[in-house]
């Protein structure tokens, strides 16, 4: 008879439990590779939390600016920093946030968790390439428009990019993470070219002046707290995402924790001066928040003569980023169901391992093959098109409901765990889950015009509801299988 997996032995205490908990999913880590480690992790961190669009939406604000930004970084960036370091400190375990959820307060919890940023990431990875051929399109000039409107192109593009993430996710984070780097790394030189231009149009007199930390003042409306919470969690939300790769990662209690510090102030920073220099070119209402990086290159560098070129080259690194940012996605969130299914809440199929290399292939393959049917649906008619971009919009919902359990995790579980978290961050994560909320409430009822405000949010509502509904019965009918009784025939 085959022995089951050696866990070590716990001293009995308080935490005793938890603790147990813990060794059992490190045993069951044991054969994943460890190939991350702290410059990885920054570079990862650095590419999934910046996104492009966010400096437009700020500066929308005009030079007052800073101040959400400085009140954003308050009130949900460093909280979420501190949560994460220390939840990652007490459970560095493969499946990051949903370990922890299901460890800080109970399995159902942990499911519902996985089940939501499941589902926030697929819709986001089935539009990979719709936004392709968007990219290209802006890349190749007005003779390349058709690209956006060809569902035969736009369903080429999806097939080859998820065909590769599944490659380079099976083949593993020894390749995955170098595609991740990549991304990271231009995602910094992006960001330079932006935060170099007003000090060149300064010193050569094609900018009157530049002030990279306006304290202007706005007056409090409710367009202002709609920007603070999509600045809040929408801009800087990202840092547990890394954690989900904590059983491949390299002495993962010490590594994540450094590269969330060294990270944090360098994206606050990017965030920051790049929308100074939106600002500073861009008047707040001609602002494209679909395209404020190429907007504000073009206007910027256009006296110099390289204005097209640049947006171009911009342009095309841009693509490669939301590649590299949907690889990300892509290859933590193939882990989720392995972990689930370590947890026997669903089929022992989904734990099984590559010969090679040790990655889930059976769950990779299920998650590119869903995430290719959603595209589809995108394609295929107006209903289907409807429904899809309901999805979507509900989608920021479903990651930001991940983070609402976050931040309780300090606040009200954790409950066998002797000492308690400490006060400070009991305040901090108050703070974030505030925050948090005030991205869900104003995500689902809308301030901007719309036809029926009741209308919008009750579609909305739905959606979640709906989806979360799902999986909680995937949820009940897993465990009620797992609590059957065995029937043995007898001989």
């Amino acid at each position: 008879m085959t022995s089951p997996v050696a866990v070590p032995p716990v001293p009995a205490s308080p935490s005793s439990d938890l603790a147990r908990a813990e060794a059992r999913v490190k045993a069951r880590s044991a054969e994943l590779k460890k190939e991350l480690g702290v410059r990885d992790l920054v570079l990862t961190q650095i590419l999934f939390i910046v996104g492009l669009g966010w400096i437009g939406v700020a500066g929308k604000l005009g030079p007052s600016h800073i101040v959400f930004w400085l009140l954003a970084i308050a009130l949900f960036y460093l909280p979420s920093a501190a949560v994460v370091i220390y939840l990652n400190r007490l459970m560095p375990l493969e499946g990051g946030l949903y370990q922890w959820a299901k460890l800080g307060f109970s399995e159902a919890v942990g499911f519902m968790l996985a089940w939501n940023l499941w589902l926030y990431v697929i819709v986001n990875t089935s539009e990979v390439g719709l936004q392709s051929a968007t990219y290209l399109a802006y890349a190749l000039g007005p003779g390349a428009a058709w690209l956006t409107k060809s569902t035969w192109f736009v369903l080429l593009a999806t097939f080859v990019i998820l065909v590769l993430m599944i490659v380079v996710s099976t083949v593993g984070l020894s390749v995955g993470k170098w595609v991740h780097n990549a991304g990271g790394l231009m995602m910094l030189m992006v960001f330079g070219a932006l935060l170099i231009l007003p000090v060149i149009s300064l010193a050569t007199g094609h900018l009157p002046s530049y002030h990279p930390f306006p304290t202007n003042l706005s007056a409090f409306s409710l367009y202002n707290l709609n920007i603070l919470g999509k600045l809040g969690f929408g801009a800087l939300g990202g840092f547990e995402y890394v954690a989900i790769l904590a059983g491949e990662t390299k002495a993962p209690a010490r590594s994540i924790g450094r590269s969330v510090l060294i990270a944090t102030p360098i994206i606050a920073l990017m965030f920051v001066l790049g929308t100074s220099t939106v600002v500073a070119f861009i008047p707040p209402d001609d602002i494209d928040l679909v395209g404020p990086m190429a907007q504000v290159l073009r206007v910027g560098f256009g006296p110099f003569g390289i204005a097209g070129q640049l947006v171009t080259v911009a342009i095309l690194m841009t693509l490669a980023m939301r590649l590299a940012q949907a690889s990300v996605n892509f290859t933590g969130i193939t882990r989720l169901p392995m972990v689930a299914a370590w947890d026997r809440l669903l089929p022992a199929w989904f734990t099984q391992l590559h010969a090679t290399y040790h990655t889930p292939v059976n769950s990779i393959l299920v998650v590119g093959a869903i995430s290719l049917v959603v595209g589809l649906l995108s394609l295929v008619g107006v209903g289907q098109a409807e429904a899809f971009q309901l999805l979507n919009n509900a989608s920021g919902t479903f990651y930001a409901l991940g983070y609402v359990v976050m931040f309780a995790i300090p606040l009200f579980g954790l409950r066998g765990l002797s000492p308690r978290p400490p006060a400070w961050l009991r305040v901090v994560s108050l703070s974030g889950l505030l925050m948090t909320l005030l991205y869900v409430t104003l995500s689902v009822f809308p301030i901007i015009k719309v036809e029926s405000v009741t209308t919008f949010a009750l579609k909305i509502s739905l959606v979640i509801v709906g989806a979360n509904l799902v999986g909680a019965g995937i949820f009940v009918t897993a465990r009620r299988r797992r609590l059957a009784p065995v029937w043995v025939a007898e001989a």
